[in-house]
């Protein structure tokens, strides 16, 4: 049995990049199709608010694009930012809130595909959000953002699990839901990661609260930011010839949406 440790996943950046960092690729290559099929410009300058370790950032900027992002924990920062650097690239990524940002110029499109816009707990913040983007982005550039819906019909996921190995170090994630107050719209959720190293093994365990959404309820928020049209909506299959139509049942959503043009 591994030892147990409680502390915060998200400082713990050299474990989380492992396993959410693992599958880039497929999100990068959707990203850009997305640039590419949706936007009406050229995307070259790109943000990633609540970009944490730059698992994507760093890819993007080795592609020539132009990065920056923000996220609330400072281990993250330090770790997307030293990433950036020894590859030859300014540290753009900075502390701050998903809610209130501004970005020195405007830019071409942002992302943020991993649900992370669901710990966001209350509906202000959540606009808030929103409109922070919709602020930063030229006309006709793109926000994509991804999340989990709670389906209204059928059983939801309740338990996902990842590995990914990376030389000597392996780590197993898994999360699983704890309970779910539908009143005041919260699903907390237990996090673990398992770590497997050459001279040691160990647990670190953690637990949070997401908000969530069923299809009408976050396109009932998304008709109050008025800055931001819905073009396309897209599932985790990161399949761009094939978008999807929300129905009762869909769970995994990516919202394609582009800053009007006045």
């Amino acid at each position: 049995m591994l030892a147990t440790k409680q502390g915060n996943l998200y400082d713990y950046p050299k474990y989380y990049d492992l396993v959410y960092g693992s599958d880039w690729k497929a999100e990068f290559d959707f990203l850009e199709a997305c640039f590419e099929k949706h936007a009406d410009l050229e995307v070259r300058n790109i943000y990633e608010p609540a970009c944490g370790t730059g698992r994507l950032l760093i890819r993007f900027a080795k592609a020539d694009y132009q990065v920056a992002g923000v996220d609330l924990n400072q281990h993250a920062i330090d770790y997307c930012n030293d990433r950036l650097q020894r590859a030859g690239f300014a540290p753009t990524a900075v502390v701050g809130d998903m809610c209130d940002f501004e970005c020195e110029e405007p830019v071409d499109a942002a992302f943020n595909t991993i649900n992370s816009f669901r710990h966001l707990t209350g509906e202000e913040q959540a606009r808030n959000h929103l409109r922070a983007v919709a602020a930063a982005l030229r006309p006709g550039g793109l926000y994509v953002l991804g999340l989990h819906l709670t389906p209204t019909t059928g059983q939801p996921l309740t338990e996902e699990s990842w590995a990914a190995r990376r030389g000597n170090l392996a780590v197993l994630s898994r999360m699983w839901v704890t309970g779910h107050d539908r009143q005041r719209r919260q699903e907390r959720v237990g996090m673990s990661f398992d770590v497997y190293t050459p001279t040691e093994q160990f647990r670190i365990e953690d637990q949070c609260a997401f908000r969530t959404y069923t299809a009408h309820q976050l396109e009932t928020l998304l008709e109050k930011v008025a800055e931001l049209e819905m073009t396309a909506v897209y599932d985790f299959s990161y399949d761009i010839d094939n978008p999807v139509s929300v129905g009762p049942e869909t769970e995994d959503v990516i919202y394609i949406l582009k800053k009007r043009v006045k």
